[in-house]
């Protein structure tokens, strides 16, 4: 005996919920890229040293936009999540510098130095994905914000 295809349940997904499958519209995307490539932008207003404006940028598009554009409010929440991720690791790491009086360098100065390259490479990456469209989940993130 066969199983008609629509009394068939499918299994609890563990991963992120999935996107719809409406292909997002060009206006959608372009707002994408800006959620992504917004954490550039505050970085830069900021200033390396504060590092707290790279997810300002990425929070005010998603509030922005959240209630009109699906995609944009997937992708603002993405960024958002993981440009906390990025400064909740280097937070960490000032406070090891701080806690160690210093000596907490030899491992700041190496470990900070790989976040911020992984951190540009993986936002320039997101904001290209997005732009074509695709719903972009970057690696190691928290996801605090669902």
């Amino acid at each position: 005996m066969s199983v008609p295809p629509e009394s068939v349940v499918p299994p609890p997904s563990n991963g992120p919920a999935v996107p719809p499958s409406a292909t997002p519209s060009a206006d959608e995307r372009q707002w994408g890229l800006f959620a992504h490539l917004s954490a550039l932008v505050g970085l830069i207003i900021t200033g390396a040293w504060f590092g707290w404006g790279c997810f300002l940028g990425p929070l005010v598009i998603w509030l922005v936009k959240r209630d009109t554009m699906p995609f944009v409010n997937d992708q603002g929440k993405e960024a958002l999540n993981f440009n906390i991720t990025v400064g909740i690791v280097l937070l960490a790491l000032k406070i090891l510098v701080l806690i160690t009086l210093g000596l907490g360098l030899l491992v700041a100065i190496p470990v900070g130095t790989v976040v911020c390259v992984a951190w540009l490479v993986f936002t320039i990456i997101a904001g290209i994905r997005a732009n074509e469209g695709v719903y972009y989940r970057y690696p190691f993130t928290l996801r605090l914000i669902k």
